[in-house]
């Protein structure tokens, strides 16, 4: 399918910015095509990781600080390449570039995830503004960058946040806000060459309710089945996020961004606007079984 996200407007993005950089693309290779193109370019040391949005983009730039203060403080995160002026640009499209972290084993897990979390949590705020916790806000702005999404879906989903939102800003003034990921899983982890485990994915990054990064992996096994995962989190971080009195909220504001954030990417992936349906059906018939498909397997 074609589409202004496609897979061949972020390939041609990909190399004009590798152009710009005079360095090799013959291995490039992609890695995921979900919210961000990301492309691995082994032979140059790079990650290129492009916004496949136009409403986004202010993202990047926050991204971008975030990984320079990570650098200062020695925190364990993905670190920039260095040398090039960030962000980059192509297209109309905005990018960060990466030092690239070659495939390690033993695979990052549940319990990486959750020490990492600890870690990440005690960094505390940044010594610059940085915005609060808000789906629904992000929600908004996938859905005007829409791609292929009918009247119908858009009603639905628009109708949902302003049901949520509310609910987030009264959480948001109950709480201690602390510095959160946003988007807390196995799959935003890498382990480098001495074994150690470095997050990486800082778009939802922001200020908000620590137990919003324990709500990624318990909505995960609930919505795709993974047996365990949640417990094992729960163990490592010490504390079972379906415990907390804010837990429905937590849930349905995590299956929001679960369900917004492909609307841009509709038109670009016949397979990736199946599955959009079926996880939308499956929410207006209060199915919770497992059979959502993650769309990064899907693409």
């Amino acid at each position: 399918m074609s589409g202004r996200f496609s897979e061949e407007a972020m390939t041609c993005a990909m190399r004009e910015i590798a152009a710009s950089l005079d360095v090799p693309i013959q291995d490039a290779r992609l890695l995921r095509l979900t919210n961000n193109a990301v492309f691995a370019l082994p032979g140059a040391g790079l990650v290129i990781r492009i916004a496949r949005t136009h409403r986004l983009q202010d993202r990047v730039t926050k991204v971008v600080q975030l990984a320079r203060w990570f650098a200062e403080l020695g925190a364990p995160t993905i670190r920039l390449a260095p040398g090039v002026t960030q962000p980059a640009e192509a297209a109309g499209l905005v990018a960060s570039v990466w030092t690239y972290v070659p495939p390690a084993v033993p695979a990052p897990t549940v319990d990486d995830l959750g020490s990492a979390l600890r870690r990440f949590h005690a960094l505390g705020p940044p010594p610059f503004p940085l915005a609060h916790w808000d789906p629904i806000g992000d929600a908004r702005r996938r859905l005007a960058d829409a791609d292929g999404l009918s009247a119908e879906d858009h009603d639905y989903l628009m109708t949902w946040c302003d049901r949520l939102e509310p609910q987030v800003a009264d959480l948001n003034q109950r709480v201690e806000q602390s510095l959160i990921h946003g988007d807390a899983h196995v799959g935003n982890l890498l382990r480098d060459a001495s074994c150690g485990i470095l997050l990486c994915d800082f778009d939802a990054t922001c200020l908000g309710p620590w137990q919003v990064d324990l709500a990624a992996v318990a909505v995960g096994e609930a919505r795709f089945g993974k047996t365990g995962a949640h417990r094992a989190l729960a163990e490592a971080y010490e504390y079972d996020v379906m415990s907390d009195r804010n837990w429905p909220l937590l849930r349905e504001a995590r299956e929001l961004k679960m369900i917004a954030a492909a609307t841009p990417l509709l038109a670009s992936s016949a397979s990736v606007a199946a599955e959009f349906a079926k996880r939308l059906r499956s929410l207006a018939q209060s199915e919770h079984s497992p059979h959502w498909k993650p769309f990064a397997d899907l693409v």
